[in-house]
């Protein structure tokens, strides 16, 4: 047999072949298990395979991949840093040092710290006729569009830019910024799925194509911009599939597609005031995943944005761009993911969903008709559950916390109306703080017997930012009672063996304290009831809703001590 892996050829496997192999590794539990059902109701297979595919979209395949090729503007992207400051003067030292060190589209979100000045309109004017922007408004009277204004009638056709505002800004005479925008992200962050913002997408481009006469005009005016979240093939699936809604779209129009510009941003709906560095990870996996998708434009928030920003962490934001656009070659194919299975597949499901639900929208007259927000209202409640169970993880937030993490008070308003997912964990803490609850552990065994259960209560609380006190495991039930008999605390876990614990809870409500609160790690559904009716709180175990139990910890405390 050769050792040299370039010579080595292993046996092709069917899917059945696999099917058979997965089922004896389930050891019971049904193959309908591996499916998993996406929070846009889209099932995700376990294995994606050629065969799969070509029977899933036959010819359909290749006019997805080359429209998709088609309507990319090119492989690489523009790096769009935001611009901060909180004069006027460090505003400016910020936009030019950006410049110098890599942004390609001066990013500007209003309302800035500063009023803008004469001098400033006209100095931010001499310096978007040399280089791309995009400028967010809350309304078309913003002082900041005054900038237009101030540029000379020979330089307008060279300003490229893109402007995103409630209603479409009219800049006349100026070709190359676009006005036209499908701007998804409030809707983003208020919790829509993939799904419903390319719907929403498609809503307010047709809102906006119908204000124009010729649709080839309108089209050059246009682009849409999407926030992408930390779900990395869901995002990459859902830039795709926009370019080949698209060309249904202008079709729709009557009219052949022209590539329209992607404008993407990190999404901050995962981001977390706890363990920021956290945030770093997910922006670079949002980005990267954007890059992938076919994003034209990218803005990459700093992993501090919440509260605010520093020279460092905006310099990091930006080298998240650099590195993802010079140094990992995303950006030297056309359409990187095209050819994958389960992509493809992807990008499949979100066409078919989203037009769907875009042709609902039109049939209820538009968005303004259309009851889009109590369903991203329910698809929000959604995620909330999925984070409070852990079946959606935030690493540093309701899995792997930091108990003894503290946050700056500061807000940015730029972002404290998005409905971030971690909130609630947040507003657990400081619940806690506010309580003050002294809190232990109970071990009861052998080290080796009750640590797994007692390192998991640890993290539990850990969540709401508590660091228990723990017992060294008691080694007799007598021991254990006249410990929690003298103990000083108001809530307390008792951590050990199923065994263990079915001997101890009984012997210890005998004698608890009736202010005390005592909860038992793990399930007991056998025992449940009579250990409630005799004093016991409840249970901790994997699952658990973390929010409302910790919360009602915190309710029955405060009735027990009253």
């Amino acid at each position: 047999m050769s050792t040299n892996m370039k010579e080595i050829e292993f046996q092709s496997a069917s899917y059945d072949q696999w099917q058979e192999e997965a089922v004896k590794a389930l050891k019971g539990k049904p193959f309908e298990s591996l499916f998993t059902k996406t929070i846009e109701n889209i099932t995700l297979e376990p294995l994606y395979t050629k065969e799969s595919l070509i029977e899933k979209l036959g010819k359909q395949l290749e006019k997805q991949v080359s429209t998709i090729r088609t309507l990319s503007q090119s492989p690489t992207f523009e790096i769009a840093q935001q611009i901060v400051g909180d004069t006027e003067e460090s505003f400016f030292a910020n936009l030019e040092e950006s410049i110098e060190r890599g942004n390609e589209v001066i990013t500007i979100y209003s309302p800035v710290a500063f009023e803008w000045s004469e001098t400033a309109i006209a100095k931010l004017a001499a310096i978007l006729t040399e280089n791309s922007f995009k400028i967010t408004v809350q309304s078309t009277d913003d002082a900041v569009l005054a900038v237009f204004d101030k540029i000379e009638a020979s330089k307008k056709e060279i300003v490229n830019g893109y402007i995103i505002a409630p209603e479409a800004v009219d800049v006349a005479g100026f070709p190359n910024v676009h006005t036209f925008a499908a701007n998804t992200i409030p809707y983003h962050n208020n919790g829509a799925n993939a799904v419903q913002e390319l719907a929403i997408a498609l809503a307010q481009a047709s809102y906006l194509a119908q204000s124009v006469e010729d649709f080839k005009a309108f089209e050059q005016k246009f682009f849409v911009q999407f926030a992408v979240d930390t779900q990395f093939f869901a995002e990459v699936a859902k830039i795709r599939a926009f370019k080949v809604l698209w060309k249904a779209f202008a079709s729709a129009f009557g009219n052949e597609a022209s590539a329209v510009p992607v404008v993407v941003e990190t999404s901050a709906r995962s981001f977390s005031k706890y363990d920021v560095y956290v945030n770093l990870l997910r922006s670079g996996n949002e980005a990267f995943s954007a890059a992938i998708g076919g994003a034209d434009v990218i803005t990459v928030h700093s992993h501090d944005c919440l509260t605010q920003t520093t020279e460092q962490s905006v310099r990091i934001a930006r080298n998240v761009s650099l590195v993802t656009k010079e140094e990992s070659h995303v950006t030297k194919v056309l359409d990187p993911a095209g050819g994958s299975y389960f992509i493809e597949s992807l990008t499949a499901d979100y066409v078919k969903a989203a037009w769907a639900m875009f042709l609902e929208i039109e049939l209820a007259g538009g968005l303004k008709e259309y009851d889009i927000n109590s369903k991203i209202e329910e698809v929000y409640n959604t995620r909330i559950k999925q984070v409070e169970t852990r079946k959606h993880t935030l690493i540093g937030t309701n899995i792997y916390a930091n108990p003894v993490d503290e946050i700056p008070t500061i807000e940015n308003k730029q972002f404290v109306d998005v409905k971030r997912i971690a909130l609630p964990f947040e507003n657990l803490r400081a619940s806690f703080e506010q309580a003050n609850l002294k809190v232990a552990i109970l071990t009861f065994g052998q080290l080796k017997n009750y640590k797994p259960r007692a390192d998991f209560v640890q993290g539990f609380f850990a969540t709401a930012g508590i660091v228990a006190d723990q017992t060294e495991g008691f080694q007799s039930i007598d021991e254990a009672k006249a410990w929690l008999a003298a103990a000083d605390y108001d809530y307390v876990v008792v951590a050990a063996t199923d065994d263990d614990t079915k001997q101890l809870i009984p012997a210890l409500l005998e004698g608890k304290k009736q202010n005390l609160v005592l909860d038992a790690a793990g399930k007991y559904k056998e025992e449940a009831e009579a250990w409630t009716a005799n004093g016991l709180n409840g249970f901790i175990f994997a699952g658990q809703n973390i929010v409302e139990k910790l919360n009602g910890v915190v309710t029955t405390v405060k009735g027990a001590q009253q």
